[in-house]
This record gives C-alpha cells, sequence and structure tokens, in this order.
C-alpha cells in the first residue's frame, strides 16, 4: 500500500504529529509508520534568485544590466540547511510514497516553504493540506480527517510566491539602482532599500522633520482652588464654546494663547463665589485582547525597555525551550472556537501556580470561560493564534524571561474577567459667569483589573471632596500658570511597532488595530528584524529607547522623494500591496495581474534613476552655521555636498562610505578637524576610525594621528614620555602606540624611513598593547577572534610577524586532518565579556566558534541564533539564551522521546502541544 509523506515546518511540529498519530518508529530525522513517513523542513531550505545563464558576473551595481527581472526564478537551497533538503528529496522520490502531505504552518510563509520544495523536487505526486488552527492531539486528529485539497491553496501559494518574488524584484533591482546612482561620482556607496524596509524609515524621518522644524508656542493656563462644606478641590478653566480647529493640532479648550486674557480672568474671579454643578455616569473599561507578536513587543519595550528582537528571542526560548508559552511569530489576537476545554486545562494548571491560582480559581469557580467573539473567533485567525500559556509549569526561568511569562499570562487571566466599573465626574464651578472643570474617576469594581493588583481605589484616583447640589463655594486661590507646547515625541520600538502596524497612523483602540491588520507594514515575525536592519545599515541610531534617523536616512528620503518613486517610501501604497496580497489568498486577485504592476514599479524605478543627474536632486537642505573656510562665504548643503555660495569650495558629504552629519561638517569647517569618527571603510571594504581635517589647500585629509596623511611635511609624533612596545619587525626601530595604529618611530614624520604600521582595531578586533608587544616579542599573538568584512561572520587566528616585515593571518591547523575546519581552541580569548551573569558574577563571554558566535558562562555555550546580532548582542539576551541550553541539556533525551512517540496517545498522557 502506497504511503504517504507529511512534511511539517519545524522538527517541534513532526514530533507532535507523531506523538498525535501515534505508530510511528523514528529513523534519524524522520518518522515512519505503517501509513505514513513523516519529517520536517528547518524553516526555509531554498531561496530564490536569477537563472545561472541569466546571473550578472560583473557590473551589476552599474545601470547597465537594471532592471534585473529574470525570465524565471531560479531556487538555490540555503548551505546551512543543504543536508535535510537532500533528506525530504529522497523521501518524496521514494516509490512507495505516492502522496504528500503540506503539514507547514497554517499561513503564507509555511505555504512557500512546502511549494518551494516540491517545486524543486520536480514531483507531480498529488497534494493535500493540513490545516491546524491549534495544536491539540485531538486537533491534529480532527485536521487529518479533513484534509484540505490542493486546488483550495492554490490562491495562497500563489500570494506567498508573489511576495518572495516582489520582495526580491523590489529589493535586489532598488538597491541596485540607488547604489548605481550614489557611486556616480566615484567610489561605492551601498544604498540598501526595501519593500517594508524603506517605508519604515520614511515613518522614522518624518516624525523627525517635524520635530526639527517644531516652533514651540506659549500658552498659559488659569488653575482655581475652592473650598466647599465637604472639602478642597482644583479647577481648571476652559473655554465651553471651544471646537478644535483642523489647522491647530496644540488648540485646547483649557490653552490661552495671549497671557493678558489669562491675567484678566484671574481678576475678573479674584475672590469671588462659585456655583457648583456635577454630573456623575458609569463607565466601564473592557480587559485588553489577548497577545499577539507585535502587541506583546509593544507592552515589553514600554514596561522593561526590552527591544523587538529582544522580546521575540525571549519569547522564542520560552516557546521551544520551556515549553510554556505557545507559538509567539503570531498576528492573532484570539482563539480558536474549539479551544474552551484547553483554556480550562490551562486555568486548572495555573492553579498550581502560588502567583496565579487565586486568579485563575476565580475564573474557574465564576465560569467566566465561555463563547466570546472577543476571545474565541476563528474568523480572526490566520497562521497562529494568540499567545497564551500552555500546560507546562515553568522551571529556571531567568529573570527577563519570568518578566515576559508574567506579562502573557496576566493578560490571559485578565481576558475572562468582567469589566472594570468606574464612576465618572464632572462637576463645573462657575465663577462671575467663569467655567472651572473639575473630573474625578472612582474605581467602583476593578474586575480585570484585580489580576493587575488594583483591587480599590488607586492612590492616582483620590476621590473628589463632596458638594451639595448648587451649593456656594469659595475661591480659595487663582493663578496663571505658564506653558509651552512641545513637539511630537520620537518613536521608540513600542509606538514604531504601532506605526507599521498601522500603515503608519498610530492607531491606539485595540479593535482598530485588528481591522487594519492586513494592511500593516511586514508581518509581526519580521517587523524586529526590519528595525534592527536600519540600525545595523547606519540609517537609524538607537540612543535609549528612542530611535533617531541618521543623515544617511534623510539623504535616502531626499534622493526617493527627488526621483519620484513613492512606491519605495510610502507607508500607505506599501499597505496596499499587502492588501493586494491578502485579496489575492481569498481568491479575488489573480497572480498574474499582481506581478505586472510589481514588474512595471521595478521598471518605473530604475527609469527613474537612470534618467536623473545628482545635482538635479531638489530636496529642503540646510544652511551651515559654519562659514567657508576658503572665503567666508554662505555653505549650503546639497544632495551629496556642502557647497559655498560664493566660491568653488565644496565638501562631500559621504567619505569614504561614511556621511557626514551636519554638526560634524560644521566643527570641521570651524575647527578644521573632526573625529576621531568611527564607521569609514577602506577600498576593500575593512571599516577603521581617523581624524578628519582640512589642510592649507582646504581639502578634506584623513588623519590617523601618525603623519602618514597626505601632507609631507607634517609633524612627526613626541614619543618621548612613551615607553617602546617592542622593535619593528622591517628596521629594527622602535614600536609605539598612537591613537589609531601601532608605528614604528621611523615611519611618522617627514623624514620617515620604514613603513611598518598596524592598526590597533583590525577587522572589529582591538588588538591589545599586551598582544602587540608579545607579537614583536615572538612573532605571534595569541589566538585572536575577528568579524571578516566580506561575510561578517567572525572567525579566529593568530596575528603573525611574516618575513618582509608585514603581520598577517595565521589559521588554526585542522585536529586529525579531517573536516571542514578546525575547532576553536580550548580558553581562545573572548570577542568581549558582557558583563557579570547576576546569579554568580563570573563573567558572560561572547566568542566566535567554528559554527558562528556563541555566548558562554562556565561550562555552558549557547549558539547566537542570529550571526549579525554579534555585535549588538546585550547581557539580558545572552543569559536568556544560556538559561535556554542549561534548560535543554537537562530534558529528555532523542531516544526517549522517539520511544513515546512510538505509542498511541492516551487519555491520561494527553498533553496540550504549541505550534
Amino acid at each position: 500500500m502506497a504511503k504517504r509523506l507529511i512534511i511539517a515546518e519545524k522538527p517541534s511540529v513532526a514530533a507532535d504529529i507523531a506523538r498525535a498519530l501515534g505508530g510511528f518508529a523514528r529513523h534519524d530525522d524522520y518518522f515512519e509508520g505503517d501509513r505514513y513517513v513523516l519529517s520536517s523542513a528547518i524553516g526555509h531550505l531554498l531561496e530564490i534568485g536569477m537563472p545561472e545563464e541569466e546571473e550578472v558576473k560583473r557590473g551589476k551595481w552599474t545601470f547597465t544590466h537594471l532592471p534585473a527581472i529574470p525570465s524565471k526564478f531560479a531556487l538555490r537551497p540555503l548551505e546551512k540547511t543543504e543536508a535535510r533538503l537532500k533528506l525530504l528529496l529522497k523521501l518524496i522520490k521514494r516509490k512507495d510514497v505516492g502522496e504528500l502531505i503540506n503539514a507547514c504552518d497554517a499561513g503564507r510563509e509555511g505555504e512557500l516553504i512546502f511549494r518551494y520544495i516540491v517545486q524543486y523536487a520536480r514531483t507531480a505526486k498529488p497534494i493535500k493540506r493540513l490545516w491546524l488552527q491549534s495544536m491539540t492531539q485531538g486537533a491534529i486528529r480532527d485536521g487529518f480527517a479533513a484534509l484540505r485539497g490542493d486546488e483550495a491553496m492554490r490562491p495562497l501559494a500563489d500570494a506567498a510566491v508573489c511576495r518572495s518574488e516582489s520582495d526580491w524584484l523590489v529589493g535586489i533591482n532598488g538597491t541596485r539602482a540607488m547604489t548605481a546612482f550614489n557611486s556616480k561620482s566615484g567610489g561605492f556607496q551601498l544604498t540598501t532599500v526595501g519593500r517594508v524596509q524603506t517605508p519604515t524609515l520614511a515613518i522614522l524621518v518624518e516624525r523627525e522633520e517635524k520635530i526639527r522644524g517644531f516652533e514651540p508656542r506659549d500658552y498659559w493656563e488659569v488653575l482655581a482652588r475652592f473650598r466647599a462644606a465637604g472639602g478642597e478641590y482644583e479647577g481648571r478653566w476652559f473655554d465651553e464654546k471651544f471646537r478644535k480647529p483642523d489647522d491647530d493640532a496644540d488648540a485646547r479648550a483649557e490653552r490661552l494663547w495671549d497671557e493678558a486674557k489669562a491675567r484678566a480672568l484671574v481678576e475678573k474671579c479674584a475672590g469671588k463665589p462659585g456655583t457648583v454643578s456635577e454630573e456623575s455616569k458609569p463607565s466601564t473599561q473592557s480587559p485588553p485582547l489577548l497577545y499577539d507578536l507585535t502587541s506583546l513587543q509593544r507592552e515589553a519595550n514600554g514596561r522593561f525597555g526590552f527591544s523587538a528582537r529582544t522580546t521575540l528571542s525571549l519569547a522564542q526560548a520560552l516557546y521551544e525551550r520551556h515549553k510554556v508559552l505557545t507559538y509567539p511569530r503570531t498576528d492573532a489576537r484570539a482563539l480558536p472556537e474549539d479551544y474552551l476545554p484547553t483554556v480550562k486545562d490551562t486555568l486548572e494548571a495555573l492553579r498550581d501556580q502560588n502567583a496565579y491560582a487565586a486568579f485563575a480559581g476565580q475564573v474557574l469557580r465564576a465560569k467566566w470561560v465561555r463563547p466570546n467573539k472577543r476571545i474565541f473567533d476563528n474568523a480572526k485567525i490566520s497562521d497562529h493564534f494568540a499567545i497564551i500559556p500552555t500546560l507546562q509549569k515553568p522551571k529556571s526561568l531567568t529573570e527577563a524571561e519570568a518578566k515576559l511569562y508574567d506579562l502573557v499570562v496576566k493578560r490571559f487571566l485578565a481576558v475572562f474577567y468582567p469589566p472594570a466599573e468606574h464612576l465618572l465626574t464632572t462637576r463645573i464651578t462657575r465663577v462671575a459667569g467663569e467655567p472651572f472643570k473639575t473630573e474625578g474617576k472612582i474605581l467602583v469594581n476593578p474586575g480585570w483589573l484585580a489580576v493587575y493588583g488594583k483591587e480599590a481605589q488607586g492612590a492616582d484616583e483620590a476621590m473628589l471632596a463632596k458638594v451639595l447640589p448648587n451649593e456656594n463655594v469659595v475661591t480659595e486661590e487663582l493663578s496663571v500658570v505658564p506653558s509651552r507646547t512641545k513637539p511630537p515625541a520620537r518613536f521608540n520600538e513600542a509606538t514604531l511597532l504601532s506605526a507599521m502596524e498601522g500603515a503608519g497612523k498610530l492607531i491606539e483602540d485595540d479593535e482598530l488595530r485588528e481591522a487594519m491588520r492586513e494592511k500593516g507594514l511586514g508581518t509581526p515575525a519580521t517587523r524586529a528584524q526590519i528595525i534592527e536592519g536600519l540600525i545595523q545599515e547606519k540609517y537609524v541610531h538607537r540612543d535609549g529607547r528612542e530611535l533617531t534617523p541618521t543623515a544617511k536616512a534623510f539623504s535616502l528620503m531626499t534622493l526617493l522623494h527627488g526621483l519620484g518613486v513613492p512606491e519605495l517610501f510610502s507607508p500607505e501604497l506599501t499597505a496596499e500591496w499587502e492588501f493586494k496580497l491578502a485579496q489575492m489568498e481569498h481568491g479575488k486577485l489573480k497572480r498574474e495581474q499582481f506581478m505586472r504592476e510589481i514588474i512595471r514599479m521595478t521598471k518605473h524605478i530604475v527609469a527613474q534613476a537612470k534618467n536623473y543627474e545628482s545635482d538635479t536632486i531638489p530636496g529642503d537642505f540646510a544652511t551651515l552655521s559654519a562659514r567657508c573656510p576658503k572665503c567666508g562665504g554662505e555653505v549650503h548643503e546639497k544632495y551629496k555636498k556642502f557647497q559655498c555660495q560664493s566660491c568653488d569650495f565644496g565638501l562631500w558629504k559621504i567619505i569614504a562610505g561614511r556621511q557626514l552629519e551636519i554638526p560634524e561638517a560644521e566643527a570641521l569647517l570651524t575647527e578644521r578637524q573632526v573625529g576621531p569618527l568611527e564607521g569609514f571603510r577602506s577600498k576593500i571594504g575593512r571599516p577603521f576610525a581617523a581624524r578628519l581635517k582640512l589642510n592649507d589647500a582646504n581639502e578634506v585629509q584623513f588623519d590617523f594621528g601618525d603623519g602618514t596623511d597626505s601632507g609631507s611635511a607634517a609633524e612627526a609624533p613626541d614619543f618621548s614620555g612613551q615607553e617602546s612596545l617592542g622593535p619593528c619587525p622591517k628596521c629594527g626601530g622602535r614600536v609605539f602606540e598612537l591613537p589609531a595604529a601601532y608605528v614604528c618611530e621611523r615611519s611618522v614624520g617627514p623624514s620617515k624611513t620604514c613603513d611598518f604600521r598596524s592598526g590597533r582595531v583590525i577587522l572589529q578586533r582591538p588588538v591589545e598593547r599586551a598582544q602587540m608587544m608579545k607579537l614583536l616579542a615572538s612573532g605571534k599573538t595569541d589566538l585572536l577572534s575577528f568579524v571578516s568584512a566580506r561575510t561578517r561572520r567572525p572567525f579566529s587566528a593568530y596575528l603573525v610577524r611574516q618575513p618582509d616585515g608585514k603581520i598577517g593571518f595565521e589559521f588554526e591547523a585542522k585536529q586529525g586532518g579531517k573536516g571542514r575546519g578546525a575547532r576553536i581552541a580550548r580558553g581562545a580569548p573572548a570577542l568581549r565579556v558582557l558583563g557579570p551573569h547576576p546569579r554568580d558574577k563570573q563573567p558572560v563571554e561572547l566568542h566566535a566558534g567554528r559554527y558562528g558566535p556563541y555566548v558562554k558562562h562556565g561550562g555552558i555555550n549557547a549558539t547566537l541564533p542570529d550571526k549579525e546580532r554579534v555585535d549588538a548582542v546585550t547581557l539580558g539576551e545572552a543569559v536568556a539564551l544560556l538559561a535556554a541550553k542549561a534548560g535543554k541539556a537537562r530534558s529528555v533525551k532523542p531516544g526517549k522521546i522517539a520511544a513515546k512517540a512510538a505509542k498511541p496517545p492516551s487519555k491520561s498522557t494527553r498533553r496540550r502541544r504549541t505550534a
């Protein structure tokens, strides 16, 4: 009898399916039973690109070969998961496999992963679709009893492929076109753009422009203190006829723009009695919706300062390692309608945790778990349901993991509680005909707020002094309070995530934000990566919790606006593309129509870049406060230069791949030097730091502090107060330390006879004084860790003295002559120490390993899941990774799991698993 091959998206889901169906035996990376063969991908196994015969070998960064639109997209295996792809291809081609079952995640990305595997395998075997909304064992068995036909899934598959291909077309062509444009005048100025990345950057730049252009205005408010029979209270004057004008965002009913009017009000009301009237009405506040990933990231950023990426990493650890949360990469804030029994089981499990026992017990006793479309609604679920706790009890959580787990559990408990009830009181006190408003809010019934410790009236909600109807009160004091309007706040990650979710429109209401879900920028799983990408590309700086766009970001927005390509920067237009993809999923838009529009847009972007010259780009440019060093004239900012308006003096804005900020340019013109500045890159792509200075001809030069700039008459540094590090490997002279390099005393100054120089930072690795002394004395340093300028991956090597006196790399010998690479020697120096571990105060170190960067504490090593984060990983993230690794090491061995998977499930051992 022919078997059916089940392909899940990740190994954990394959194991869950094996447990639910039963009857499987494990064979390495797949399971097999009488009816099924079961295996999984490991996320994406393939990527798209140009066919080999159409790939441009040279000149891809010029306009010559743009636009790059393949006749058809080719699929290429990802190197790190190629072994798993080969296994799946072997299973697909087995003669006893007659049908394929797509058990990848129920959504666009899961569909894409499976479709690319099938396409690469070139198989025509029939396909069925397992569509799961929840991962309980009952739901898995029900899903296999109601498999969907392949034809019904074609619209989703089309949308998945269109998203992938459109991202490639826009990203590749946009980046190459903008890079070619910016590199016209020489050099290589990489200018990355993306279908989602660039509109997100546009949101940040637009906000920063509003902040920079904001002009504060003075206003005044009139405050009063009244005394009634029941006590004192305060009031604020307001204009009863006020209507919010469309052209003044700062207007408020209580604000007076003329101080004289405020003073006149005080004089009019001083010493006069007031007459009181008040109205009280009940108000209810519903509990917030369950968390999706974006709302959890917002909350964690606002409460704890966690970055979006940190929150995702912690949530993933709580899901994968600790198994205490459901799948976190979700955009849903509701649960499946068949999930009521599982919710009750979860509440029963929470009864065993002291912190939540009382609240879980109250929900169960009051029978508050019942059908409710705010909580249980299949229509609000796509790939996955909301993030909630599982039946697993947490053990050995780090402080950061515990904080995030607590957020999710309390939100889960609160959603079943009744609304909080308040009594809102509005009191109007009239003095000489002028109204003063006082508002009070009394908590009558805490409802869901009880979960957060809000049992009764808080200190911030002090009760108003009681008054009688139409009581006359004494005006004790009147005061005029001056103030100024404030610019809008800069985005932090929480508010930017909201803006991305609402396509640039900040939406505070949960229900409205849910309605806009299909028109957001990116997906919950990609938004953190987009923000980190903007920071890595130097478009954005993270200043504390604030995100500030750089000069490079403003330059890109100026370019895109000037070229007239809103397709690349408009959040609304990009959200429309997302909406069209959603329509395609529902069968309302054809794939061919969508791709025709994407190709037309791609050609338009390239054509606009080709047809413009750099000096024709319009923009809102600054006038520098510094004067021209040559003639004293005004210096204006242009698209690519700071240009004097009275002579030919000009200063390039981008020097060696680094863009000068306006304050840096002003310092260079005023002081004739600035720095040292970091972020420059050499012609072969290596990063370096240096001062910039103006020479006698007012030309910009690098100054490394060692007399190696192009000024031939530069003075030699004074080494009289320094101790030599050792003999020069080229001439035998003495080697000394300068701010940017180790140099021979004979290699600096106008009469230099030697050229020995070695940077103090080599491939992002600071070379310590002790290591240079060891190199000069013995010819070799310890094993050091560096970061490749080409691949951005860490590697380990010795710095060695070569026969010609130059410094080079020597790589560690392979052990036993086998394997593709050498194992890093134990005790190799760390890339850096992140800080003390909060448990035992021992150091947590960042190292480079054969398989990428990892963090180390004592005898535990944990690989960084994102190799690009090697420069940005924090102590908190490292501690979370180490704790997850320690928990994994204590978990059940694979052999035991396989044995369990081979047994059919029973009610007594039934456990809920999460996708």
